[in-house]
């Protein structure tokens, strides 16, 4: 009998803001800003990208445009994402 599987879809193990902010956080660890864009593009496909977009005042393309892999978000754009989802940026030292 086969092994029945399913396509991985990480938007569904970001329900809480708990898991949200633990997303963020492991792609802030990994220091890859194209992984951090696509982790918030995530996270905003998983919220609504419609909901997302008036929370944080940025257009449904600019959404998508912007945090996808490869994406480069300006500072401004990366701080109305992080308030949305309820975090803020902080510098720690390493």
């Amino acid at each position: 009998m086969p092994i029945e599987t399913r396509e991985f879809d990480v938007r569904n193990y970001l329900k809480t803001p708990e898991d949200q902010a633990a997303y963020i956080e492991a792609a802030l660890e990994d220091g890859d800003a194209s992984f951090i864009a696509a982790a918030i593009g995530d996270i905003a496909r998983a919220r609504g990208v419609t909901a997302f977009a008036g929370e944080t005042g940025l257009s449904r393309e600019a959404i998508y445009k912007t945090f996808r892999p490869g994406g480069n978000p300006t500072l401004e754009t990366l701080t109305k994402a992080t308030k949305a989802l309820g975090l803020r940026l902080a510098v720690v030292p390493c």
